[in-house]
């Protein structure tokens, strides 16, 4: 049975999580980590991971970027490996994540799903294929209104998978608005789209001469990120340290 401490346990994605691993008969939530310490569940709530003493396997994050600096400190000291789920990280964030994973295992993905974590893959395949053949690359991203930063980084990570297939030639376009010019022939352009309770819509688009072919993936619910969640904790226990992705746990 995987011992797990749940960081952020409290939010919405805490509660997904928390209802997903109860009906885990491999996993079980043994404490969890909230600025909101009410005890909405059958284990016990800390406000800091410094506070927490319950023993665990693994540690699953699905706080805020700024609650990941005391969690890392805690992962280090306490040897105990972490997936971090929280979004919208600084470039220093992520290179203090790189740092901890030399002392403990860390799990780090733009997106948990693993429905996006098999496209990954297929874009790898059929990106070098259709750049050849002179088609252009668009990415639109749809999210809810209360989603901080734009563009999700999902749609970074599916543009970072597709630039690695074609050695890394392609430039990323954000913004159109400011100039009036044609799109160069190597870029991948991004939209985002904020609107109502849309939990998360990415179309990769490639445009041809007269066809175009759309790859999309729609996540209708919240739980596809939980389950994708408790895969990489299952995954993560034990493991030494390391960095480690959602590509690790799906093989």
């Amino acid at each position: 049975m995987v011992r797990m401490i749940l960081h952020g346990c409290n939010g919405v994605m805490g509660q997904v999580v928390t209802n997903l691993a109860a009906e885990d008969p491999e996993l079980t939530v043994v404490a969890g980590i909230d600025i909101n310490t009410e005890q909405k569940n059958d284990y016990p709530v800390f406000a800091r991971p410094a506070d927490c003493d319950v023993e665990a396997d693994v540690i699953v994050d699905f706080s805020s970027a700024k609650a990941l600096d005391a969690l890392l400190d805690y992962m280090k000291e306490r040897k105990i490996p972490g997936a971090l789920c929280s979004t919208g990280l600084s470039e220093a964030q992520i290179a203090a994540v790189e740092e901890a994973s030399h002392e403990v295992a860390v799990l780090k993905s733009a997106n948990m799903s693993l429905g996006i974590n098999t496209l990954f893959k297929v874009l790898k395949m059929v990106a070098p294929l259709l750049a050849e053949e002179g088609f252009d690359i668009e990415i639109v991203e749809k999210h809810h209104n209360r989603k901080l930063d734009a563009p999700s980084g999902t749609a970074i990570a599916l543009a970072d998978a597709i630039n690695e297939s074609l050695d890394e030639s392609y430039a990323y376009k954000f913004d159109r608005s400011q100039e009036r010019k044609k799109r160069e022939k190597k870029e991948i352009g991004f939209s985002s789209v904020r609107g109502g309770s849309i939990v998360g819509e990415h179309d990769v688009i490639f445009a041809g001469t007269d066809e175009v072919i759309t790859i999309q993936h729609t996540a209708y619910s919240r739980a596809i990120f939980a389950k994708g969640a408790l895969a990489g904790a299952k995954f993560l226990a034990g493991k030494p340290a390391g960095y480690y992705n959602m590509q690790d746990v799906i093989g």
